[in-house]
């Protein structure tokens, strides 16, 4: 009998960033479940994801993907009208640029996202 936990991954580095990534992979995202509350400097993503953190096979999970002190968003080859598309996240990663980051969320179909922050600070939740 599996204990049902939620997990919570918070990330202020490089290493945490590449663990949201792996457990990010192959998610799916709807355009509408993607909000960014630009005087807050929050970057939310609502994902559906297969749990790769435990041994179950293919448990899709709902989760969301927060980023902090994020200041800049844009965006290519997503069409932003259209709410019902979703995307399917292949990888999240970052670039440091004197004193801010660039981290860039990579799409399907090279799409992509990218968010200019102040410091790395991830969190990836599960809800249910």
């Amino acid at each position: 009998m599996f204990k049902k936990y939620l997990a919570k991954i918070i990330a202020t580095d490089s290493e945490g960033l590449q663990m949201i990534s792996a457990c990010t992979s192959g998610a799916k995202i709807k355009v509408s479940d993607i909000k960014y509350l630009a005087e807050n400097k929050v970057f939310l993503l609502s994902i559906e994801r297969t749990k790769i953190e435990i041994d179950q096979e293919d448990k899709k999970i709902h989760s969301v993907c927060r980023f902090d002190f994020v200041y800049k968003v844009k965006s290519k080859n997503i069409d932003q009208k259209n709410s019902d598309l979703v995307l399917e996240l292949i990888a999240i990663d970052f670039l440091k640029n004197r004193d801010e980051y660039e981290i860039n969320l990579i799409f399907d179909n090279n799409a992509y996202i990218a968010l200019t922050t102040e410091t790395i600070e991830v969190i990836l939740e599960d809800q249910n």
